[in-house]
């Protein structure tokens, strides 16, 4: 019916003298709920338009970048992902061994590439070729084979799915041979589908900034009011694209009790989302980039910082967990119970998801994995959340900042728990650099294997994997570490085993301490701060003399295998500038609601033990066209990644959050 159809029933019905006020009101009213229809409604398709245009833009873009550049090279090699086809032509009458170490291996053994016969007749070089990984440079050493002499030695970066020759030759009969490699066909680049990916992600990023800065004007608020006709539509606008008020929500153990004015630090959860998101991203293959696995050994990659910073801010939760609940009268005796409850919970999930056989009937114990990443933060849990409830106080006050002693003071109130996180420091040193390992140096830290010139080949880990075949037995161990990449190790070794425990009790406890320092400055945000950032300073001061400033030169190397002291200290050292950075535009500033980190970060344990559970299941996984690209890998992982912040925001909305 129109506008003047309605008006004219109004007229008539109410007579002439109220016509106008009853349009007012009646008429109006009814306009409201029906513009507010039509507009839902075309909010509903702008939505599934803008989902389209992402999918698009996220997942086909990349795709199309690689295929294009790829499609020339793969239609005439049959060259896996990062490898690339190189053909060695020896003009030397005598036949030549070609062997590779890739120079991130540190102290490692040449391993033979395969033999190259001389030439037959001058001008008709003896031709082999031979697959070479692209991953890192890599050095080629060629020996003669009549007298192991060596000819040369080259040092090059292949590129994935490159064609490549090196020839070998002897200029005027010298004893010294020249070698030279040269480009035959130039290699793709295998990294434009992840540079696709994250500027599209960016982009995503800014416009949802933009978005969200215009909704702060008044007179946008207004325009969006008049159209929904009701707040309501102005909550979901907000809600999609991060609304600038702190929403407290109802569950999770970091909440205070009811009665206390004290609200949920959003920048909490949103931290832990990165680091979850992150680690699931890894988990599923990382687009099979060689920067989002494991580090063989010394060394960082983006893979190896997420496990840390998931302990340091479960370290920071403990904190305020535990406060919270002495202050709403639980003695400490429930809360022990609680805390031994809550780790066996953990640590018995833990080893039902790492064991893959547990969808095939009774889990097995003759090749039953025992270590994981649940049960190390399960142990991680029970140590650090029991001396914090040693020490904890049920009311504590702001600390004064114009003290002599206030610097120090977070730190002196909690001195216990201090002395038992430093006794169990010293008990990780001796064991590791006193304990005699059969037939391996005292102190071993190397990889074992070919490293070290493999002379210590069967003593990966040095004490820390001797340890844990120990007590566990080899096949209760990890049995595939990511040593084997490039040291080609042996022998089982789990990463997430019982020595390195005793480092991750630290990197919670120095979590805890960051939920010290804001429960004590509270209400001051730049002491906060200041405090972060003085405890990052110290903790790369340390890592930076244990490491002497190097990946192998230093006394403690940076290793996510070992969970070696310098590894711990450098990424408390990342965790507090990243919680800082987070904290000040989260929390303070308020520029960023958190999203869409903040919906996992509330869902943590369900969305790690569901990715974890769902992993070979579509919509996670699907058959590829082509399993050796890189742009399939991608697009597959990030799909399942967004999967699970989609999931994780649908129970966040329907106040669903699964708490052990």
């Amino acid at each position: 019916m129109s506008k003047q159809g309605r008006k004219k029933e109004i007229d008539v019905h109410y007579g002439k003298k109220g016509a106008k006020e009853k349009h007012k009101t009646h008429s109006s009213v009814v306009e409201e709920k029906l513009t507010k229809r039509e507009d839902m409604t075309q909010l509903e398709n702008n939505n599934i338009y803008i989902i389209a245009v992402v999918v698009v833009a996220v997942f086909v873009a990349p795709l199309t970048a690689e295929s294009m550049l790829a499609l020339h090279h793969r239609k005439h090699l049959a060259l896996k992902m990062d490898e690339a086809l190189l053909t060695v032509s020896n003009e030397l009458n005598s036949s030549v061994l070609v062997s590779w170490k890739s120079e991130r291996c540190y102290q490692c053994l040449y391993q033979q590439l395969g033999k190259v016969d001389g030439a037959s007749s001058p001008g008709q070089p003896s031709t082999a070729s031979f697959t070479v990984k692209t991953q890192h440079a890599v050095t080629l050493q060629l020996n003669n084979t009549s007298n192991n002499n060596e000819l040369c030695n080259v040092q090059f970066h292949f590129g994935e799915h490159g064609n490549y020759s090196l020839w070998i030759k002897n200029p005027n009969g010298s004893a010294q041979a020249n070698c030279s490699v040269v480009t035959d066909a130039v290699p793709v680049n295998s990294y434009i589908p992840i540079l696709v990916a994250f500027f599209v992600f960016v982009g995503l990023a800014l416009m949802f900034a933009i978005g969200k800065r215009t909704m702060r004007f008044d007179a946008v608020k207004r325009l969006v009011v008049r159209i929904g006709g009701s707040m309501e539509t102005e909550r979901l606008i907000n809600s999609e694209l991060g609304s600038p008020q702190t929403e407290a929500p109802v569950t999770d153990n970091i909440l205070p009790p009811p009665q206390s004015p004290r609200k949920r630090l959003r920048s909490l959860d949103t931290f832990r989302g990165i680091a979850l998101v992150i680690m699931v991203f890894v988990n599923y293959g990382g687009g099979r980039y060689w920067f989002f696995r494991h580090e063989s050994w010394n060394g960082l990659t983006v893979a190896d910082l997420v496990f840390p910073w998931f302990v340091f801010i479960m370290g920071t939760s403990i904190a305020l967990s535990i406060n919270s609940l002495l202050r709403a009268g639980l003695t400490r005796g429930s809360l022990l119970r609680k805390i031994v409850w809550r780790s066996l919970q953990l640590f018995l999930i833990g080893v039902f998801i790492i064991n893959p056989n547990y969808c095939q009937g009774a889990l097995s114990w003759e090749n039953l994995r025992i270590p994981g990443v649940l049960q190390r933060l399960a142990f991680s849990y029970l140590v650090v959340a029991s001396l914090d409830l040693m020490v904890a106080r049920g009311h504590l006050d702001v600390l004064q900042t114009d003290a002599w002693w206030s610097p120090f003071l977070d730190v002196l109130l909690y001195w216990p728990a201090w002395v038992v996180v430093l006794l169990l420091e010293v008990l990780w040193l001796s064991l590791t650099f006193l304990l005699p390992v059969p037939d391996c140096p005292t102190g071993y830290l190397g990889p074992g294997g070919i490293g070290d010139m493999g002379l210590y080949s069967n003593c990966t880990g040095g004490a820390a994997g001797f340890l844990d075949r120990w007590l566990l037995g080899e096949k209760h161990i990890y049995q595939t570490p990511s040593s084997r990449v490039l040291y080609l190790t042996q022998i089982p070794y789990d990463p997430e085993g019982v020595l390195g425990s005793i480092n991750s009790v630290l990197m919670a406890f120095l979590g805890l301490q960051a939920g010290k320092i804001i429960l004590h400055y509270r209400d001051l945000p730049t002491s906060i701060m200041s405090r972060f950032l003085i405890w990052g300073l110290f903790m790369g001061v340390i890592s930076a003399v244990l490491t002497r400033c190097s990946t192998d030169q230093g006394f403690i190397p940076v290793n996510k295998n070992l969970w070696s002291l310098s590894y711990v200290t450098t990424l408390a050292c990342f965790a507090f500038v990243l919680l800082v950075l987070v904290y000040y535009t989260v929390d303070v500033k308020k520029w960023w609601s958190g999203s869409p980190f903040y919906y996992p970060g509330m869902n943590s344990i369900l969305v790690y033990v569901g990715h974890e559970v769902f992993e070979d299941y579509f919509p996670f996984r699907w058959r590829m066209v082509d399993s050796q690209s890189h742009t399939e890998h991608l697009i597959q992982n990030l799909f399942a990644t967004c999967c699970w912040i989609f999931i994780s925001y649908i129970l966040y909305r329907k106040k669903i959050f699964w708490k052990i």
